[in-house]
């Protein structure tokens, strides 16, 4: 996919970013051979474009609120897609729908605050997973690392991590522990990614040995 050079990665978000912010550390400490090379967030305003910015990486707001048709809004994203050549699409808490098109397919990953399929779906994200997961008394929750399909939270796992729930978690404490492992799962995903260690058959992702 990427021939040597770095992978360049395009992050779809729509909030603070911090999952791009140590995305970027961990490209810039060596341990990623990727390049972010577009920022796209479906709100303005946000932290993740001021991130971006920041690093100078080229940073695009396309307001869903303001783009109401589906069409019309992925078709702004894939444009800006297509510009900076970008290989593998990282959605990183990004609250709006993303058309594969074709040409991502098994070239998108998302990352998800449960363990799939447990706590997933339609509706449910951030801290209304974190939510469920203490109303419901489960043990163990986690994140997820996903190919992205067209439904929700449902392509080919990736990676994987489990937390453990406390009797005394509250939304915030479990979302803490959570965003660590999502922190560990994201980055890895991408250098498996990156090295061509990532192979799907029969809907299910392998990852090859290095």
């Amino acid at each position: 996919m990427n021939a040597g050079r770095p992978l360049r990665i395009g992050v779809l978000l729509s909030g603070e970013g911090t999952s791009l912010e140590n995305l970027c550390d961990e490209i810039d400490a060596g341990r990623v051979p990727a390049q972010v090379v577009l920022v796209v967030s479906s709100k303005e305003g946000v932290g993740g474009l001021a991130r971006a910015e920041r690093r100078g990486i080229p940073a695009v707001a396309v307001p869903r609120k303001r783009i109401r048709d589906v069409t019309e809004f992925n078709d702004r994203i894939h444009t800006e897609l297509e510009k900076h050549g970008v290989e593998l699409v990282a959605c990183l808490g990004f609250l709006s729908p993303f058309e594969l098109r074709g040409r991502y397919e098994d070239r998108c990953i998302n990352v998800h605050p449960a363990l799939i399929p447990a706590f997933s779906g339609q509706g449910m994200y951030g801290s209304r997973v974190h939510r469920a997961v203490l109303e419901k008394g489960v043990k163990l929750s986690g994140a997820t690392v996903h190919l992205v399909n067209e439904s929700y939270d449902d392509g080919p796992i990736l990676l994987q991590e489990a937390v453990p729930v406390h009797e005394d978690d509250t939304v915030e404490s479990l979302a803490a522990r959570v965003q660590a492992a999502e922190r560990r799962l994201v980055p890895e995903a991408i250098r498996l990614f990156a090295e061509g260690r990532i192979r799907v058959a029969d809907g299910r992702a392998q990852i090859l040995p290095a």
